[in-house]
């Protein structure tokens, strides 16, 4: 059953621009300059607006211009001295309006983090064009179905978070169960499901939201890091001509790639006006690439409210079943309950065969919204079976895949006592364990609240919380906290984070 929320209204993000706002100052203040230099205050003036007494007009307009030259020459002297101190250097930072700074991953508006910088960079534009945290998440999520088919794609499973700052409800995002196309490939849902979020939370019209994972697949995107690493891991068997060489060995990073089927089908998604109709498109195509029927029924994506668990300090949101979000709630509120909850040591991690290879993303605004997104193939490239009609890397999810036992993104949002009213919102990756690396971080939160109050306090514009991870996996982690988002990850540096 999908979610009634009523539509989100958000605070229209006024973007400041440094360099505009310190001209207009600088302009302002030689206005006013030379309105009191024309004017002449030293001099008085009766009622009748007649000159009384001391110089004529001709030496009072020369005084005029020799002292509207000396202040010229003032604030020509100010810029060129600006210009060459190492703070007016290209590319640095000028402070924010009211005097103040902030360190890396703390932005007045709203904030993106991303596996892939392009993403990032993308979900930032949207957030600019005047989109929402939902449009950006989105968008992002779409670039990475382009950018990253070793971790996600259109034939991916996807669950999701969504905090609505202004109704105070979150909601969870779901595929739905998950279905068979043909042995061993599962029906994809991504298109469906992402349409579904938007068209209830999304600001900017649907097709805005393609137009830059569209050009990405027609015009190329290069390799980055990760995928080729996935690449190199995996071999090119079933995924040539795409990610391959003429001779078959795996593109390396930096290699242009291009996908000008996919490019076709984010087109036609495009212009789909529902969930379904965005679905079907792909899956006739799919149909026709194996030779199967088209499915009389194709995935059902849902939207409902999510599971909740108050406590003292908020109350915890996470994603019902199937993930897992109903043992992370369990695992909290055991360890709450105890009386002294202790983080440490941290949980031991299964060491699995093959960890099912995943996307995760975060957006974050100012005023507290945030939506959590992670998806996921059921291994590296999935199923290995490349649509040569769409370009699209099918999952082989079924059922009892793993996938959905670690899916679980959190966010906390703190008491309605609190006047600042902080939202902390944390997704993760990597480990079927990774809810008990979830209460782990969560708990050591929870732990230290007054020590991270006295730091806010006293003006340090960090993060709401520092994440920490036990053993391998990547921890997202979004904040707002005093009217800033904050974003950062584990381990650091390995998700490009960009804001406005």
């Amino acid at each position: 059953m999908e979610g009634t929320a009523e539509p989100v209204v958000y605070q229209k993000l006024l973007l400041w621009e440094p360099s505009l706002e310190s001209e207009e100052e600088e302009e302002e203040e030689e206005e006013e300059t030379s309105e009191a230099l024309v004017s002449n205050p030293w001099r008085p003036q009766d009622s009748s607006g007649n000159k009384a007494g001391g110089l004529s007009g001709t030496w009072a307009r020369l005084v005029a211009a020799l002292l509207l030259l000396a202040v010229g020459c003032s604030l020509a002297l100010r810029q060129l001295q600006h210009q060459g101190s190492p703070t007016g250097s290209l590319g640095s930072a000028a402070p924010p309006p009211g005097g103040h700074s902030h360190g890396p991953g703390v932005y007045h508006h709203g904030a993106i983090i991303s596996p892939a910088d392009t993403c990032s960079h993308l979900g930032r534009e949207l957030l600019v064009a005047g989109g929402n945290v939902v449009d950006a998440g989105v968008g992002a999520a779409l670039c990475l179905a382009v950018v990253h088919p070793h971790a996600t794609g259109l034939g991916a499973m996807f669950w999701g978070l969504f905090h609505n700052s202004s109704s105070g409800n979150s909601t969870a995002l779901t595929s739905g169960p998950a279905q068979t196309l043909a042995p061993g490939l599962a029906l994809p849902t991504a298109l469906p499901t992402l349409h579904l979020l938007h068209a209830h939370f999304g600001r900017l019209p649907w097709p805005r939201l393609l137009v830059g994972p569209t050009t990405l697949a027609q015009e190329g995107f290069l390799v980055d890091t990760p995928l080729a690493r996935a690449l190199a891991a995996r071999g090119t068997e079933g995924l040539c001509p795409l990610l391959c060489h003429p001779d078959g060995t795996p593109l390396g990073a930096g290699a242009r790639v291009t996908n000008p089927q996919l490019a076709a089908m984010l087109h036609r998604a495009a212009l789909a006006p529902t969930s379904d109709l965005a679905g079907d498109a792909l899956l006739s195509l799919l149909a026709r690439d194996l030779g199967v029927e088209v499915p009389s029924a194709g995935p059902r994506p849902t939207l409902e409210p999510a599971q909740q668990l108050p406590m003292a300090q908020g109350i915890l949101f996470t994603t019902p079943s199937p993930s897992a979000g109903p043992e992370l709630l369990a695992l909290l509120e055991a360890a709450l309950w105890s009386g002294a909850p202790s983080p440490d040591p941290c949980p031991p991690v299964l060491q699995t065969a093959v960890s099912p290879e995943s996307s995760t993303l975060a957006t974050v605004d100012s005023s507290g919204s945030v939506l959590l997104l992670t998806s996921s193939l059921n291994g590296s490239f999935g199923s290995a079976y490349l649509s040569p009609g769409t370009g699209v890397l099918l999952s082989n999810t079924t059922a009892k895949s793993t996938a959905t036992a670690w899916a679980c993104p959190l966010i906390l949002r703190g008491s309605l006592d609190d006047t600042e009213a902080n939202v902390l919102g944390l997704v993760a990756s990597g480990t079927p364990e990774m809810a008990r690396v979830m209460t782990h971080t969560i708990l050591s939160h929870l732990a230290e609240p007054q020590t991270q109050a006295q730091h806010q306090h006293q003006g340090q514009q960090e993060p709401t919380v520092q994440p920490s991870t036990c053993g391998q996996g990547t921890l997202l982690q979004v904040a707002a906290y005093a009217e800033h988002a904050h974003v950062s990850s584990v381990p650091h540096g390995c998700c490009p984070y960009q804001g406005i």
